[in-house]
């Protein structure tokens, strides 16, 4: 008995997130017509909850279910990130819902089980745990894209999404079974062990893992892997975009740090180069592509596979610190993404989606307050000092040269400057072009306005005094390494 509850112990979070995903499914089937704000508030009590019930782990350590889950400080840090983001998303989300006729009991479930579907990513340890999690993540994700039902762009993006993503997890898929083949064993601290003997030069190995890693890039959004990413962000509501952009990337970090820098950190080499070609491509096709889009939703698209090329670069390096630093940045990034993309929700309104960068024009004349807040942003994520961003990539920068990979710093570096330039192009739309004659009253809820304001000055914040965040990355991995 007292053995069974540690495992129950272990799991407490991920149990309460499944049991009130349906409870909210029932709650909104019997009684969502009378009470419609209903699911939405028992699905923040129960992003809630799982917070204050990881909180509560704080300081366990161990593994439950015969090693199949893990309960470690990246699982926590990791586990309490994706559970904020998923907040911060459901904060967001009311009035643009409401507006869309989308504000309905499905979408907040689709969130949970999104959420949930993360959480066992972060904590699995095993091979088809981490699987079932990704599929879970998957499914709810290539819903939640085709929630508007009678817009066609939107159904046209959840197809090309759904076509590819089961590409990417039959790949993934067919790595872990190679990878199984090898060592005999799913759990990934047997297959560490196993693949000792097996050699870095082993053929099957190393399809293994070109399998596996293709598999991580696609659900990553690095380049090549990035062709869902423009069309899924562009046709998908913008909460929707928002959610896919932020908490999914965390998870799609915590499969590198299990299946490749825990399960096969004998075969480093291999994965190593390979993430060098990826982010290479990311770092050139995210950036160049990003100059040439007018359209806002999409540059954020490109620029979201920039940033993973950014991430990409930490993983290189290989080492403790380098994928502390990776870990910082996706964090950092899927803060920045919350901002870039909450601020659209903020300027859209009825019959309306303010995508476009042209939509910005004379922002700062009509509201400073507004403008502000997205120079922020964009100058965080062009890496502008003292914002979180110049943190983030000042960090992955120091792991790649300590590492040795002097030449792809300098590469970087010079990507980073490239992808200054449509970033500060929307800094020059809001604060340099003249007002629309026929720009319309800007009028958002307080809600979005509350949220949006803590975001982005949280940017600021985070990059003046960045210490906590860093040492609390570093902490979680150099505890799990």
């Amino acid at each position: 008995m007292p053995a069974l509850l540690h495992h129950w112990t272990f799991a407490i979070p991920e149990i309460w997130v499944l049991v009130m995903a349906c409870a909210v499914l029932l709650a909104d089937l019997f009684w969502g017509q009378r009470s419609p704000h209903l699911a939405a508030l028992l699905s923040a009590v129960t992003i809630l909850g799982a917070m204050l019930l990881t909180l509560a782990q704080w300081g366990l350590n161990g593994s439950a279910f015969a090693g199949q889950l893990l309960l470690d400080p990246f699982t926590l840090v990791a586990e309490l990130s994706v559970e904020l983001l998923s907040l911060l998303v459901l904060l967001y989300s009311p009035r643009y819902l409401r507006e869309r006729s989308l504000y309905r009991g499905e979408v907040f479930v689709l969130l949970l089980f999104a959420l949930l579907g993360s959480m066992i990513m972060i904590s699995g340890a095993n091979l088809l745990i981490l699987y079932l999690g990704l599929e879970l993540l998957a499914l709810s994700q290539y819903a939640l894209v085709a929630l508007q039902r009678d817009n066609l762009r939107a159904v046209e993006a959840a197809l090309k999404y759904f076509i590819l993503g089961a590409l990417a997890s039959g790949l993934l898929l067919y790595g872990m079974s190679l990878l199984y083949g090898l060592t005999g064993s799913l759990d990934i601290a047997h297959i560490a062990g196993g693949l000792v003997n097996a050699g870095a030069d082993n053929f099957v190995l190393t399809m293994a893992l070109v399998f596996v890693v293709a598999g991580i890039a696609f659900k990553l959004g690095a380049a090549p892997f990035h062709m869902w990413i423009p069309d899924a962000y562009q046709g998908a509501p913008t909460v929707m975009t928002l959610f896919m952009a932020t908490a999914p990337k965390v998870a799609a970090f915590a499969l590198v740090l299990r299946i490749l820098a825990q399960g096969n950190a004998g075969a480093v080499e291999i994965w190593q180069q390979l993430f060098v070609a990826l982010a290479v491509a990311s770092l050139l096709i995210g950036n160049v592509v990003a100059i040439a889009q007018s359209n806002l939703k999409r540059m954020l698209a490109y620029s979201t596979v920039s940033n993973i090329g950014f991430l990409s670069l930490g993983i290189v390096a290989g080492n403790a610190n380098g994928l502390a630093s990776a870990f910082y940045y996706v964090l950092v990034y899927a803060l920045m993404a919350a901002a870039g993309f909450g601020m659209i929700l903020l300027l859209s309104r009825e019959g309306f989606e303010a995508e476009d960068i042209a939509d910005f024009a004379g922002l700062a004349q009509r509201r400073p307050w507004y403008a502000l807040l997205m120079l922020i942003v964009m100058f965080s994520m062009a890496g502008v000092p003292p914002t979180v961003g110049f943190t983030a990539k000042l960090a992955v920068f120091q792991a790649l040269v300590q590492a040795g990979y002097v030449p792809l710093a300098v590469f970087a570096i010079l990507m980073a400057v490239v992808g200054a330039f449509y970033y500060l192009r929307v800094v020059k739309v809001m604060y340099f072009d003249p007002v629309p004659q026929d720009a319309p009253e800007l009028a958002p809820d307080a809600l979005t306005r509350t949220v949006l304001g803590l975001n982005s000055v949280a940017l600021l914040l985070l990059g003046i005094l960045p210490g906590a965040l860093l040492g609390l990355c570093f902490q979680a991995l150099q505890g799990v390494l």
